[in-house]
């Protein structure tokens, strides 16, 4: 078989890419996708996540290696196997970021990734439900819209945030971040629109894009430095080739971009060599540089009901299945947290280092059972780590999981700014009117005084997780540890380039699934154009 483009990875930058270089009659384009149809009812349910994560039939079901800056704790990282990727499995939070994240990528010599560069980007995917301004388009094929449903807890975080100094925005995508308020979710009608919903469905007749699924990618095919195309392993098991007359875009995600480049030969000679692999680009940057944004959850109990009370008993979980068959409202068309805010933890701090995820429900960890008692949950992370981890091969055989190393909480002022935020979820508790709400402080525990910083951080370690935002494995730039350039090429390689949220130079202020759309919309133009 042969090809124009092979773009391996059907998530939320591989999707985007295949819409658009398939959008030419004249260019064959080929999608490979690991998993399989997003056929699961419960991927286009808001709250079917839930549902989803943790589920084999559609979720990596990856786990870190036990991590020291998390008391050596090994924790879950969910990424979708499936088309869409993570976004039909994501929480459905459209967050762009921070515009001094992108200015920074372009003062970092990456040209063309600046604010005014990628906002058009941005706009162009956007069918807001706000209508277009300045900052918001209309008519794209990403729906985003406002929460449908309403929770008097989550309302009174957001009153006892602005009660603590916090000043209400009503739109964080728009001309500043910093503030609180309510989530933008990428839905439509009280459904979710995932990568593939928005990008793959309206070109799923184009006699020119073919999508292949449950393809396990081996290897991208290499002549001296020119790709030639791309061997997989298909649903049976047998070996199949394509190739590619033009180019090959990898588009697998974080985890998945730099396992593919090693298992193909492009990576750390040293590291291919130990997992019997012959090197042939020494790519010293690849599956370097691992970023993630990890979040404390905590947890209050409260003296009136919350959602918690409402899924308990059959009755009532029919009652909402009922409401949302009928009219595509009330709980089941809830992401996975209602409010946010993004804060400053110092003075000194040019731009909100943390972020809050506000949830009228709790759970030990996201995706799992809601707790036997009324609460709800605070969480927040902290938006620009800077630990770096890795991903490291673990064989030769594309069906081993490489090695996930997130070196956590492994610099000082990550430490820091998550114990500032603890604190800041703590001081917001304690305002009205979410304190006449709170019956208890069930995590941490009230016995831990903020004055306690080493308890505090070690709290954190020892519960802290994922909020399943990799990114930097494949970074953008010039010097010895980048791995792609400014137009998304690998470096050292021909017809080859990456796309997805492992190019990030640095992680963004934020939930990542809106800018990997971003990048998608952008290796188009860089093909194209």
């Amino acid at each position: 078989m042969e090809a124009d483009f092979i773009v391996i990875g059907a998530g939320s930058s591989g999707c985007v890419v295949a819409n658009r270089l398939s959008a030419d009659p004249r260019s064959r384009v080929v999608l490979l996708e690991a998993g399989g149809r997003d056929i699961n009812p419960w991927i286009h349910i808001p709250v079917g996540y839930f549902k989803t994560m943790h589920n084999p039939s559609v979720d990596w079901c990856y786990k870190t290696e036990p991590d020291p800056g998390l008391n050596g704790r090994s924790i879950d990282w969910p990424r979708g196997k499936v088309l869409g990727g993570s976004s039909s499995l994501n929480g459905l939070l459209y967050v762009r970021g921070q515009k001094e994240d992108y200015d920074r990528w372009r003062q970092m010599g990456n040209e063309g990734w600046g604010w005014e560069d990628v906002l058009p980007l941005f706009k162009r995917s956007e069918d807001q439900e706000r209508g277009a301004d300045e900052y918001h388009g209309t008519g794209g094929p990403l729906a985003v819209s406002n929460m449908r449903i309403q929770r008097p807890i989550c309302d009174a975080w957001v009153a006892a945030a602005q009660e603590a100094g916090y000043p209400f925005n009503p739109d964080y995508n728009g001309a500043r971040q910093e503030g609180v308020g309510y989530f933008q979710l990428t839905t439509r009608n009280g459904r979710r629109c995932s990568a593939a919903v928005a990008f793959l469905k309206p070109a799923r007749r184009r006699a020119n894009l073919q999508t292949i699924t449950h393809a396990l990618v081996e290897r991208i095919n290499l002549d001296g430095r020119q790709v030639t195309g791309v061997t997989y392993l298909d649903q049976a098991g047998r070996r199949q080739t394509i190739t590619a007359r033009k180019e090959v875009i990898l588009s697998a995600g974080a985890i998945n971009s730099p396992q593919t480049l090693m298992l193909s030969g492009i990576g750390p000679a040293a590291q291919l060599k130990a997992n019997g692999i012959e090197p042939l680009v020494d790519l010293a940057g690849v599956g370097q540089g691992l970023q993630d944004h990890l979040q404390a959850r905590l947890v209050y109990k409260c003296n009136e009901p919350t959602l918690n009370d409402e899924v308990r008993s059959l009755f009532n979980q029919m009652r909402i299945a009922l409401k949302y068959a009928l009219f595509r409202a009330g709980p089941m068309t809830m992401a996975a947290s209602l409010a946010t805010g993004f804060m400053k933890t110092r003075p000194d701090v040019a731009t909100p280092d943390i972020q809050f995820h506000v949830q009228p429900w709790s759970a030990d960890s996201p995706g799992e059972g809601v707790h036997p008692f009324s609460a709800f949950t605070m969480s927040v992370c902290q938006l620009r780590p800077e630990s770096r981890g890795e991903i490291r091969l673990n064989g030769p055989d594309p069906e081993s999981y490489p090695k996930i190393i997130p070196n956590y909480l492994s610099a000082e002022t990550d430490c820091r700014t998550i114990v500032d935020g603890v604190n800041i979820a703590r001081r917001i508790a304690r305002h009205s009117p979410l304190s006449s709400k709170i019956a208890e402080e069930f995590r941490p525990h009230s016995s831990l005084e903020m004055e306690d910083y080493d308890g505090t951080l070690d709290w954190a370690r020892s519960n802290s997780v994922s909020i399943y935002h990799p990114t930097g494995t494949c970074r953008m730039g010039q010097g010895p540890d980048a791995v792609v350039d400014a137009g998304l090429r690998v470096h050292g390689v021909r017809g080859l380039r990456v796309a997805d949220c492992s190019i990030m130079p640095e992680i963004v202020s934020g939930n990542t699934n809106a800018p990997a759309i971003m990048i998608g919309e952008k290796a188009s133009d860089l093909i194209t154009q």
